[in-house]
């Protein structure tokens, strides 16, 4: 594969009338298209060079939403890649934004606080990152539909940070409304088998191996038959799912299902 960015992925024809009507705002569509071909053959380097680039050509032209947008990306990347400072720098300035512009109690201001809040919580600052769910968790409950799954999302990330924090009941009702959420889902059979996964983490952390055991089998096996739903399109996301899920069915001892995953997710990418 390719890590060159070619100019056709990002010059943006310019209307020369139009140059000095404000900022430039950067082709974001285009923008999230190209990450997007990035990130299903795994090519972390060069979605962090595209992001970066573009990072610049937002801050050059002064186009605030495109740095937004932007900012948003990075943190996430960054995350998946484990450089703290990294990510949590773009979490912050992301928020800033948010409050700059006057986001308030809007989807994009959930948005990034989700974002940031994931950046929190994946670094072992779950105090940081709850009042930045619940945030969010206000805006999206009065703002979207109950099938949505961008609140199914909200739900079980705020969980994880509920467990995180040893507040193992909200933890438990979170969880649940996320599955109860992604039920109703196009494909939500995916995310439904990482919730399911997170309550046998939850299970343990609750009660231990021994007197969790049986409530652990019963979560493991719900989220083999919801990741090997055969109506799954077998696509990168979903290989991104089998790799997420592996680590945590092997842990639990169910190793031939693990490897399974990893084959299927490898074969996916290959094909990308």
């Amino acid at each position: 594969m390719s890590d060159i960015l070619h100019k056709e992925d990002y010059e943006e024809p310019r209307c020369l009338l139009c140059m000095d009507q404000g900022p430039d705002p950067i082709p974001q569509q285009r923008v999230r298209e190209k990450l997007d071909e990035y990130m299903a053959r795994r090519d972390y380097a060069g979605a962090e060079r595209h992001l970066e680039y573009w990072l610049m050509e937002a801050l050059h032209s002064g186009d605030k939403r495109g740095e937004f947008f932007i900012r948003g990306e990075l943190m996430g990347h960054y995350r998946k890649v484990e450089n703290r400072e990294k990510a949590v720098e773009n979490a912050q300035r992301a928020l800033a934004l948010m409050e700059a512009m006057d986001y308030g109690q809007t989807l994009s201001a959930a948005t990034a606080c989700i974002n940031a809040a994931t950046v929190y919580e994946a670094f072992g600052e779950a105090d940081k990152a709850l009042p930045l769910f619940e945030r969010a968790r206000g805006i999206y409950e009065q703002s979207l539909a109950p099938d949505d799954g961008r609140l199914g999302g909200l739900y079980n990330n705020m969980g994880l940070c509920l467990l995180a924090l040893g507040r193992f009941w909200e933890s438990w009702t979170a969880f649940q409304n996320a599955l109860a959420v992604m039920a109703r889902v196009e494909n939500g059979q995916n995310e439904q088998a990482i919730t399911c996964l997170n309550l046998c983490n939850l299970a343990e952390a609750e009660r231990g191996l021994e007197e969790g055991a049986a409530a652990i089998e019963g979560y493991l096996d719900a989220a083999e038959t919801f990741i090997n739903d055969p109506t799954l399109p077998q696509d990168g996301y979903h290989a991104f799912v089998c790799e997420k899920c592996a680590p945590t069915f092997d842990y639990y001892g169910r190793f031939l299902t693990a490897a399974e995953l990893n084959e299927r997710a490898k074969v996916i990418y290959e094909r990308s």
